[in-house]
């Protein structure tokens, strides 16, 4: 494989050509992904938000709150229609629809019907944000065409679309929320994933990759044996669910690192946002000078960049260090986070490649989850014991991954 001119992109008959490809389909891309990761990043807030001001209880905002995201891990499972159907922007708009659908009756019903079956709507919506994330960014390789320069170019938007899904979509619905009330923040989220609907129908056309022979797509548990079995895409499984775990102790860190710096608890949220605009910077970076070299090298040498992050938190003495600190491991990650997309996009086969993106997307929520409840319990212990155990796994992980490298080499020399 190429790493210098094109990517794993298959040049399939029908593909866009034309003013189908490039900054035209792009656009659209980056309006449709941003709209619909808008809607999947705020919903949560927005339901806990709904329970809390209605005056349930904290558990309840929690279990709603896990209905709607928990499904998420069940990505792989409805990823497979998206390998198989002949268009999959009529996939991925019907998600889009049906989490609009099932977020709005969540909203009107709550309180006037059982938590359970609240609780079965907003999960019908989780369970479609899968491919609002990673089924999404699947479509993205062959809109902008096979060019490496070209494709490395544009996951530097498709990171900058996540950060702005994560950082626009809880902040749309604080602010809605006190200018109205969380129901009609959550309305928004849900107007705007319809319109995500509208706006993936625009995208390009893209034949499917099965080529008429839908017997060629991979079930989930034979994707899963593929990941598990090939290289390339079991270090990038790895190191981006190490890399997850290790930065989701960031956001609770804040809040106990006030207490060391002496400063207001309040101000934690001047560090998250540091993270986050830090994110940001560094996918605009990524768009302005994409990657370039091979993305398992990348992968490794930016992972390391994390820990150099994460070691510059734990150390910091200030509270202007620490802010610092926290933007310089939001901009690392956006790096990283641009190469797992490389590495997703070139090693992953066309048979598979949508459920290869949901895969790992699942994954990474996964371990992101963990790392949050493991640093909630690893804090009362010492304020920076997450931060030293993301040190520690994310070096490990590295090492592992470079070993396993070495010895693929060797392989290959000597078969």
């Amino acid at each position: 494989m190429s790493h210098q001119h094109t990517a794993s992109t298959p040049r399939t008959p029908g593909a866009p050509t034309g003013p189908g490809r490039g900054s035209g389909g792009l656009g659209r891309y980056v309006i449709a992904a941003a709209l619909a990761r808008t809607a999947d990043g705020g919903a949560v807030v927005a339901v806990v938000l709904l329970v809390t001001s209605s005056g349930s209880s904290g558990t309840l905002a929690g279990v709603l709150g896990a209905c709607i995201t928990a499904p998420h891990l069940l990505g792989p499972f409805v990823a497979r229609p998206l390998d198989l159907a002949q268009d999959g922007r009529k996939v991925i708009a019907a998600a889009c629809l049906l989490y609009a659908t099932a977020l709005t009756a969540a909203v009107l019903a709550y309180g006037h019907v059982p938590a359970a079956l609240t609780g079965l709507m907003l999960a019908a919506a989780g369970t479609c944000g899968p491919l609002l994330t990673g089924g999404i960014s699947s479509r993205l390789p062959a809109i902008v065409g096979p060019r490496l320069h070209t494709q490395r170019r544009a996951q530097g938007w498709d990171v900058a679309t996540y950060g702005i899904g994560g950082t626009a979509g809880p902040s749309l619905v604080a602010a809605l929320s006190g200018w109205a009330s969380p129901a009609a923040a959550a309305l928004a989220l849900a107007a705007g994933a319809a319109t995500a609907a509208g706006s993936v129908l625009l995208l390009p056309f893209t034949a499917p990759s099965h080529r008429g022979d839908k017997t060629a797509i991979l079930k989930p548990g034979a994707t899963l044996a593929l990941i598990a079995r090939t290289g390339h895409l079991r270090r990038t499984v790895y190191l981006t669910m190490i890399v997850a775990l290790s930065v989701a102790a960031l956001p609770i860190t804040a809040v106990h690192m006030t207490k060391i710096l002496g400063i207001d608890p309040a101000t934690a949220a001047v560090l998250t946002a540091a993270y986050g605009l830090g994110n940001l910077t560094g996918s605009i970076a990524v768009m302005v000078f994409p990657l370039s070299g091979d993305p398992d090298r990348l992968m490794r040498r930016l992972a390391l960049g994390v820990v150099a992050g994460l070691l510059t938190v734990t150390a910091s003495p200030a509270f202007a260090v620490s802010v610092a600190a926290y933007a310089l491991t939001g901009i690392l990650n956006a790096f990283f986070f641009a190469a797992t997309l490389a590495a997703r996009t070139e090693y992953a086969p066309s048979r598979a490649r949508s459920q290869v993106f949901i895969w790992v997307a699942a994954l990474k929520i996964t371990s992101g989850s963990a790392g949050t409840a493991l640093a909630g319990s690893l804090t009362g212990m010492s304020v920076r014991l997450p931060l030293i155990v993301g040190v520690l796994a994310v070096s490990a992980a590295v090492v592992t991954a470079t070993i396993e490298t070495r010895f693929a080499r060797a392989n290959e020399k000597h078969p």
